[in-house]
């Protein structure tokens, strides 16, 4: 008999999808599937709801040149980055992360705090190694509680505002780059 506990999700939460062409993706998903946007990470990355969640649905822009971008899905190439499962809160992640490691499941980023949408996160692999996140305390956006979407700078901040602080595994190594690299490039463009 299984003495550790499992985690206990609330819903299915959000996708993401890597695309070819952000801005006829957002097209599609805007004025014929009627989503709405929500945030922009500079051109590379958009967030869509249909309800009060910040998000149900993000694109992120394959990486021109990318050798597989007419292939099936992978990271570099159009298809599922991962999906997510809404969980009460920080506590019950924090719980969750014990929960994996007692099964040795890969654990690949988090836990964190995204910028656009405030949610927290936690990703890991499934057995076909498929990224399944975790998240909690998302913006939630209604009538009663406006929101203005805006563009955030593709920067660590943007990705985990608590700077890795709070990872339980090492940051990988390609996020860190590309997100030190984005800010670096910002700091030029600024004079600094």
């Amino acid at each position: 008999m299984n003495t550790i506990e499992k985690i206990k999700p609330r819903k299915l939460g959000h996708l993401v999808l890597m695309v070819r062409n952000i801005h006829k993706s957002v097209h599609f998903y805007t004025e014929i599937l009627g989503l709405e946007v929500s945030d922009w990470i500079s051109d590379q990355m958009v967030f869509l709801r249909a309800g009060s969640d910040h998000h149900d649905l993000a694109l992120a822009q394959i990486p021109a040149g990318s050798a597989g971008m007419n292939e099936a899905p992978r990271y570099d190439r159009p298809g599922m980055e991962h999906f997510s499962y809404l969980v009460d809160d920080l506590a019950e992640m924090e719980r969750a992360v014990k929960v994996l490691q007692a099964h040795g499941v890969e654990i690949v980023r988090g836990i964190g705090k995204h910028g656009p949408g405030e949610n927290l996160f936690l990703v890991f692999k499934d057995p076909d190694g498929n990224n399944v996140e975790l998240y909690c305390e998302m913006t939630q956006i209604s009538p009663s509680q406006p929101y203005e979407a805006k563009v955030w700078e593709r920067n660590i901040d943007s990705f985990d505002q608590w700077r890795f602080a709070r990872f339980v595994v090492p940051p990988p190594a390609a996020v860190v780059a590309a997100k030190q690299g984005a800010s670096a490039d910002s700091k030029k463009k600024d004079g600094e």
